[in-house]
């Protein structure tokens, strides 16, 4: 692995919650940081406790990643600086209701810093860090990816797709110096709840994971290198998900063929 103190992480959404705490922890590893979000209060503010408390290097790029320029300048950050060797995709948002009951613009906004904005960041960071052999990108996905019957399905639409980008990027360029790590939190005590008009008091406190706890495990997970990682998974039930796993690899052989399944055949042709 290659050495921290020679390193810069980028993170989206770090002016509060989830990607505060990795900008705090990355830093305390030796790395040195580029800050993203839209709030450069929050964001000058947390760069200003880190460079004192650390001592690295901490600049902040203001940017509001549903606006398509912005996203490009961010890109453009990844695919310049040849310090950066890890992306951390956290930026995202969740909806007040679900695709039948929330406004179009705000499906449109979900969709853009959910989906698009991780993609084109990883885009550009993994063409860099392929380049140069080495580099890492975590994505920020969602337990909810594993159960869409549960909640809203365009939020954990989002999610899924983040867990099928990395399981992707991970498969066809792990070879070549690519770590791809997809993060799946349960229910976990952030501002997103507030923002998306939602109580995560309604839930039983036995199911809120801290922030902090959060991202300290799903650190223990980048060190191990697992392409997935689910913090509030309870090693007792780790056999349930390693065996969803072998099945999906077990389907793929199977999922194409000439012929449709014996249930569908007999239909009358025009």
């Amino acid at each position: 692995m290659t050495d921290p103190l020679t390193q810069t992480a980028l993170v989206t959404g770090a002016s509060t919650g989830i990607g505060a705490v990795y900008a705090d922890r990355l830093a305390r590893r030796g790395y040195d940081l580029i800050l993203v979000a839209r709030d450069t209060a929050r964001l000058d503010a947390l760069a200003e406790r880190l460079r004192a408390e650390t001592g690295r290097t901490v600049t902040v790029q203001r940017a509001d990643l549903t606006a398509a320029a912005d996203v490009a300048a961010v890109a453009a950050t990844l695919a310049d600086d040849a310090r950066i060797t890890l992306l951390v995709n956290n930026a995202g948002m969740s909806i007040t209701g679900d695709l039948l009951t929330t406004p179009t613009a705000d499906v449109e906004r979900l969709i853009a810093l959910n989906i698009t904005a991780p993609t084109l960041l990883a885009q550009a960071a993994g063409k860099a860090f392929v380049a140069r052999g080495a580099g890492s990108i975590i994505n920020i996905a969602s337990v909810l990816a594993l159960i869409p019957e549960a909640f809203d399905g365009v939020y954990s639409g989002t999610k899924a797709y983040l867990l099928n980008l990395s399981q992707s990027l991970a498969a066809h360029y792990g070879d070549k110096g690519l770590y791809v790590q997809a993060v799946l939190p349960g229910a976990t005590r952030t501002e997103i709840w507030a923002r998306s008009g939602k109580d995560v008091d309604s839930f039983p406190p036995e199911m809120v994971m801290s922030v902090d706890d959060l991202v300290d495990a799903a650190l223990v997970g980048f060190d191990a290198r697992e392409t997935v990682t689910i913090p509030p998974l309870a090693d007792a039930h780790l056999p349930h998900w390693e065996a969803m796993q072998s099945e999906r690899g077990a389907l793929a052989g199977v999922l194409s063929r000439r012929d449709p399944a014996a249930r569908y055949a007999g239909a009358a042709r025009a």
